[in-house]
């Protein structure tokens, strides 16, 4: 006889198919790329708990992501993603570097792929996974052959667009989800909010702030403190304080670090208005800032002065567990959900 909770749990599974086809994974569950907290133990973690870590590239040189990814394949042997920001001014080497390792799957994330790129991945066997914050830029990357798409709304912990998960879920699902596998991302901390995504399309969808605090992050104490005792109000965006720096916003819990990044901004914007950086360059500094201050506060621990990069969804995450059982809660919690659907 088939039991209540094995009814959801084959609807879960039908639905997710495709996007663990995709991924080559049990469920078709992402671990957002965080700088610092997405590295070997984190992803060796998830990716044999059934789901899909991904590398968090950053600004790492070609020799650290080799060598991160030779210390994740000594942790699993289970597919997992390597997450490339599209400025880094040695791209072309790190893509090599993950052809080298014959990584299935790499994230691009920072806006348009440059030319060349995609074909440089594409001819290592991998499939290109790119963040599309507009329909518009959503079909263009459809166009230019990526294999899968994150679409990610501004609840998301780190690097933020403008618009909502579940507005930019409606507006792009129907449009793009038959075109190629959607991953949805954005604010999502439990299981039922999966379920309605799957049912709105998506092949499966991307988390982070709910896997930050995990067992086998890193991440330091204060960090995973800082995640328990926050509401979904204290991760707030960053504001731009120049109309000509390219700042995207970046979401992370308030402190003084807020502060500081303001004044990184004007610094680069006088910079800027004496002619001593090109506005490339100054768009990297502003990244380099970002990856020292989290570092402070994931690797260091400085929570009041470093960046507490964190999705809305921190209101959720009240524990430390260790990520099969974060999996295994999300599941049920999905199963459990399209248990009361008619089918």
């Amino acid at each position: 006889m088939t039991t209540a909770s094995s009814v959801g749990a084959e609807r879960l599974a039908r639905r997710m198919a495709r996007g663990a086809a995709f991924l080559g994974t049990e469920t078709a569950i992402l671990c957002g790329a965080m700088s610092w907290v997405s590295e070997r133990n984190l992803v060796a973690a998830i990716s044999n708990a059934g789901g899909f870590g991904v590398i968090a590239c950053g600004a790492m040189t070609p020799e650290l992501l080799d060598a991160e990814i030779a210390a994740t394949k000594a942790l699993t042997d289970k597919p997992f993603g390597v997450n490339l920001i599209t400025m880094h001014p040695q791209l072309m080497d790190l893509i090599a570097v993950c052809a080298r390792h014959q990584v299935g799957h790499v994230v691009l994330a920072g806006g348009l792929p440059p030319a060349g790129s995609l074909d440089a991945i594409k001819a290592s066997g991998a499939k290109v996974i790119c963040f599309a914050p507009a329909l518009a830029l959503a079909k263009k990357l459809i166009r230019s052959g990526v294999d899968a798409l994150v679409i990610e709304g501004m609840e998301a912990g780190g690097h933020i667009g403008p618009v909502s998960t579940s507005v930019l879920a409606q507006e792009m699902l129907p449009e793009i989800a038959e075109a190629l596998p959607v991953f949805v991302a954005g604010g999502i901390g439990r299981g039922e909010a999966i379920a309605g995504y799957l049912d709105m399309g998506a092949a499966g969808v991307q988390l982070g702030t709910r896997f930050a605090c995990a067992t086998e992050s890193i991440a330091h104490p204060n960090f995973k403190k800082a995640f328990f005792r926050a509401s979904a109000r204290d991760a707030v965006a960053s504001v731009q304080i120049d109309a000509r720096l390219p700042v995207i916003p970046v979401r992370a819990l308030k402190n003084a670090g807020s502060e500081l990044f303001t004044a990184k901004q004007r610094e680069v914007a006088q910079s800027l208005d004496e002619g001593a950086l090109a506005m490339a360059e100054a768009q990297l500094q502003i990244e380099h800032y970002w990856a020292g201050a989290l570092r402070r506060a994931v690797i260091d621990g400085d929570v009041e002065h470093g960046s507490v990069m964190a999705g809305q969804s921190v209101g959720m995450v009240k524990t430390e567990e260790p990520v099969a059982t974060i999996l295994a809660t999300l599941m049920e919690e999905a199963a459990a959900a399209l248990e009361k659907r008619t089918a």
